[in-house]
């Protein structure tokens, strides 16, 4: 829900959304327990302010190596999905492939929320999702049609 969140708020700031993933996830890597962890990195972010027009310099294509990493990074949780459940399978599936094909994990993360609720009510599952998951989709639907 962090990262979630953390992707959507970093979206409407209008900066990369994969920092705020990447930003958890190495801090929790790093034995990080506590927000102090978070408020360094802020710190580091607020210092790269200084460095952000030589960062403008690099094309976006340089960039790659370091999201397929991250890609790879992500799929290790693959490991935790129940199989069992036909919902989950399809929702992981759908939120994976829409990442590279919208080139945005935040467009990826906002189908996947919408998907699961679509999946759920379709399954006659509608009671398992969590008012706030309605509220979020909610958001991403009236991001994607303001975008298109």
């Amino acid at each position: 829900m962090t990262d979630s969140a953390g992707t959507m708020l970093s979206a409407a700031f209008g900066t990369c959304t994969v920092t705020s993933y990447v930003e958890s996830m190495v801090g929790t890597q790093v034995g990080g327990r506590t927000g102090l962890t978070t408020v360094v990195v802020g710190l580091c972010f607020l210092l790269a302010f200084i460095f952000s027009p030589l960062a403008a310099l690099i094309p976006g294509y340089a960039t790659a190596p370091a999201l397929i990493v991250i890609g790879a990074m992500m799929l290790k949780t693959i490991k935790n999905i129940d199989f069992s459940d036909h919902t989950e399978v399809i929702l992981v599936f759908l939120t994976i492939i829409m990442m590279p094909l919208t080139y945005s994990i935040a467009n990826g993360f906002g189908f996947g929320f919408v998907s699961y609720c679509i999946l759920k009510v379709l399954s006659k599952r509608a009671k398992e999702v969590k008012p706030i998951m309605w509220v979020i989709s909610l958001c991403f639907v009236i991001s994607f049609i303001l975008h298109s």
